[in-house]
């Protein structure tokens, strides 16, 4: 379908010209990496949860299925977050707006941390997963400022931080729990946010003189479902993103208890280290922006999402062999972020105008993919044990790669056209 991919190119290069952000602040590598930093740390707080669950809830005396809520919670005050507060980037000066939800999620970690009912905590835990999209906001800045020919790889590096945030949520959390007990790890977030909050109202440039879209508030939620209705390649990626992120929360949210079993009975601090396997994953997502932008992102998906289905067989011998989950682990952060960032970079191509929406937007399955995994697997290691949680785990990456296979040729890449257009 040529003549679509066309039309999809002529928009993305005349909407990205229209932009204009680019044209009056420079991206530099410095300030990229001050969006990594800056992504990777407010996302950690949605992950820090995770290897403390067991600390937590005899802190509080919660039982087994209300310590599994907390996950969810997270990830539902994050969907919220990416529907309701990430679409205000296309309307607002977003330096003010992601300032503001930094400062706000200081307020909401201050209140995990002083929790002393489990009310009070879910309390806090659901806050903290609604302010932490600004991770988004700023995914969605740093794509803005990027030239088109380079953003997959701006989209990559800012990713990558994403990555070792969530890496060094589980490590950094287990550590400082055996140090210095649970609440310390949101005390030192709510101190590590309020100075990044400082420091990107001090860097990040304001809206250039390109004036906003004028819709109002419930126009702009309402244009996030039209662009659903009307962008066959943003729905398409949407559900990639819910069923990678299904299978690695699967992962994620449930490895702790087994490993904190026979034959195991790892600590908090080494069941966190196990995430820094994952730190391939950052590679990765550096890795698939460049291909991004050599037009080669089918190819990159089709790749990845056979290596995600891959990965559940060494999951599945974890209970004999430590080796075999750290395979695994790799092999599946490989392919989870390759689809991420190849995804963001595909659909912010469509409308750069509307990037908040975009990618927003898309960013609410990833959260419903993330809490399905996360209940479903916790659920199903109570029931049925570990093998249950990897057939659940392989079942949404085949799925994945099962859609992959059918609609491969059927959707138009407007990143590759436009990179195809910038060499010409």
């Amino acid at each position: 379908m040529p003549g679509k991919s066309e039309a999809v190119t002529r928009r993305a290069e005349g909407r990205s010209g229209e932009s204009g952000e680019g044209s009056t602040f420079v991206l530099s590598r410095g300030v990229v990496m001050l969006f990594a930093v800056a992504c990777g740390a407010a996302v950690a707080n949605v992950y820090f949860s995770q290897p403390l669950l067991v600390t937590m809830g005899h802190d509080l005396g919660m039982s087994p299925a209300l310590v599994g809520s907390v996950v969810t919670l997270t990830h539902v005050g994050y969907g919220l977050g990416l529907f309701f507060l990430v679409p205000l980037g296309d309307v607002a000066d977003r330096r003010r707006l992601i300032v503001a939800q930094l400062l706000l999620l200081v307020v909401a970690l201050a209140v995990v941390a002083a929790a002393h009912t489990a009310a009070t905590l879910l309390v806090g835990m659901a806050a903290t997963g609604l302010l932490a999209v600004v991770t988004q906001a700023l995914v969605a800045f740093a794509a803005s400022l990027a030239p088109p020919a380079g953003r997959g790889r701006v989209v990559g590096l800012v990713t990558s931080g994403v990555v070792i945030g969530i890496l060094l949520a589980r490590t950094a959390s287990g550590l400082m729990a055996d140090l210095a007990g649970w609440r310390s790890v949101y005390l030192a977030s709510a101190s590590l946010t309020a100075l990044l909050a400082l420091v990107l109202y001090r860097v990040l440039p304001r809206h250039s003189d390109a004036p906003p879209t004028t819709l109002r508030y419930g126009q702009l939620l309402r244009s996030t479902i039209t662009l659903f209705a009307r962008e066959q390649l943003l729905r398409l990626r949407a559900l990639f993103g819910l069923l990678v992120f299904a299978a690695f929360s699967a992962l994620w949210s449930s490895v702790a208890l087994p490993l904190s079993e026979a034959p195991y009975f790892l600590p908090h601090s080494a069941i966190g280290a196990l995430g820094l396997i994952g730190i391939a994953g950052a590679l990765a997502a550096t890795a698939a922006g460049r291909l991004n932008d050599r037009g080669l992102s089918r190819r990159t998906t089709g790749i990845a999402l056979t290596l995600l289905a891959v990965s559940w067989l060494p999951l599945a011998f974890i209970r004999s062999s430590l080796w075999a989950l750290v395979v695994g682990v790799i092999l599946l952060d490989l392919a989870v972020q390759a689809v991420h960032v190849t995804n963001q970079t595909l659909i912010y191509a469509l409308h750069p105008d509307a990037g908040s929406r975009l990618i927003g937007g898309y960013m609410v399955f990833y959260s419903i993919g993330s809490a399905t995994g996360a209940i479903a697997a916790t659920s199903l290691y109570t029931v049925a044990g570990w093998g249950a949680v990897c057939a659940l785990g392989a079942t949404f990456s085949c799925l994945g790669l099962v859609l992959w296979a059918f609609t491969r040729h059927g959707t138009p890449d407007p990143a590759a056209e436009v990179t195809s257009r910038s060499g010409t």
